[in-house]
């Protein structure tokens, strides 16, 4: 693991910024210099919802060093609600919970550890959309009381 990579990537791994194309107006993630739909310049960053649904998706029963506590882990592609397709590991869900059309939303969690006294990468993964019960959404809505 490189800190300055990572450092540089952040914004990528942390807040699913991409970029928009001047030109065409796609949507673009990772981001790229130039747009793959029309070969045109796209350096406008375009923050993404984070928001999306699970396209298709695999089980990892056997995974490359420095993954084995993980496994098995979920790894799928998710059609983000602005139109980019990402691969991304799912959390919060158990295999046989997911299918495709799946609601999901981006969360920030570890990647990967290097070792005990290693560092420590953050970033995207997705879960489930949670639910809000009724009782949830109304107490959001309430102005929150302070006592005196």
């Amino acid at each position: 693991m490189y800190p300055a990579r990572t450092w540089r990537g952040r914004s990528q791994r942390y807040r699913l910024e991409g970029e928009i194309c001047e030109g065409c107006g796609a949507r673009l993630f990772p981001p790229r210099d130039v747009c793959p739909e029309c070969q045109r310049p796209a350096r406008t960053p375009y923050p993404l919802s984070g928001r999306g649904e699970v396209y298709s998706y695999t089980v990892v029963y056997e995974p490359p060093a420095g993954y084995e506590e993980q496994a098995p882990y979920i790894v799928a592609l998710i059609k983000l609600e602005e139109g980019p397709l990402i691969s991304a590991m799912l959390t919060d869900v158990e295999p046989e919970e997911v299918y495709i059309g799946m609601p999901v939303e981006m969360v920030t969690r570890v990647l990967h550890r290097q070792g005990e006294h290693g560092v420590i990468a953050y970033g995207y993964k997705f879960r489930p959309i949670l639910r809000r019960t009724t009782a949830a959404a109304a107490m959001s809505s309430q102005p929150a009381k302070v006592a005196v």
